[in-house]
């Protein structure tokens, strides 16, 4: 397991960066080999985790290292499954570039195993659902983050004039703008789930609900926010740019959620 990892890295690091030459040059020759090691990386992640999970003996995503683990193997997966599907070559370089980040800040988080007086405590099924379906949110947020910035990236090259044959490969504007919506619409009720999940496991591990938690409260303006923006598209039938921008700022707080709440939150105690 330990040259798998390392090597895992230095071919996604290849993989991003040919769709990032791809992105600025236009290449499709590029663009196949990109695909091709991004597949690699798919299949060396996959044993990684089925090593991992015979390791520890349990479903490997509680710790911090796991957790990123997973949410870069999700993306990786649902990137893969698009490209067949759609072929929208820049929306899997969008989200393998957040893949990517998300798999190198998991080389500075811990391997350790989870510690003896934290073990009984942390296996258990309610968890397991808890973070799962959190993870699985934060992967299909990243996806409709990344139709997103299609959109404004395409909006922004057109508004400046700026014609060339990199546009056809963004996908029309309607495309974008209700896969963006419909993306975001799966990513919040999982993630829903998933915190009530957690405050269910509260209720039975601790007999309490952590409302002042620091890690809750930035949880629920997540769901906050992307309510409003959900609302907006559905209630109010707003489309478009600004309404696009609304989704971005959503992910934006989610980022703020996972990585800065979790300095400060008294309830997350395995972080």
């Amino acid at each position: 397991m330990n040259w798998i990892y390392p090597i895992t890295v230095i071919l996604y690091s290849f993989s991003v960066l040919g769709y990032f030459i791809d992105f600025i040059f236009n290449n499709r020759k590029v663009n196949v080999v990109a695909f091709w090691l991004l597949s690699i990386v798919w299949s060396l992640q996959t044993v990684y985790f089925v090593l991992r999970a015979l390791e520890v003996g349990r479903f490997p995503i509680v710790t911090p290292f796991e957790g990123l683990f997973f949410y870069a193997w999700s993306v990786v997966t649902i990137s893969l499954v698009i490209n067949l599907r759609f072929k929208v070559d820049f929306l899997i370089f969008v989200m393998n570039v957040v893949g990517f980040s998300m798999m190198t800040m998991s080389l500075f988080k811990p391997h350790t195993e989870v510690p003896t007086y934290l073990a009984s405590m942390l296996q258990s099924e309610l968890l397991v659902l808890h973070i799962s379906f959190i993870l699985l949110s934060y992967t299909a947020f990243t996806l409709s983050f990344s139709f997103s910035i299609l959109y404004v990236l395409q909006h922004q090259m057109l508004k400046k004039k700026k014609w060339s044959n990199r546009l056809e490969r963004f996908g029309p504007f309607p495309f974008l703008e209700r896969y963006s919506f419909l993306t975001a619409s799966i990513g919040f009720p999982l993630m829903l789930m998933g915190v009530i999940f957690g405050f269910v496991w509260s209720s039975v591990e601790y007999g309490n609900l952590p409302w002042t938690d620091v890690k809750t409260l930035t949880s629920m303006l997540t769901l906050i926010v992307y309510g409003v923006y959900l609302y907006q598209r559905v209630v109010n039938y707003r489309r478009g740019y600004q309404t696009i921008l609304l989704n971005i700022s959503a992910f934006l707080v989610l980022l703020i959620n996972y990585f800065l709440s979790g300095q400060y939150s008294n309830f997350h105690i395995w972080t």
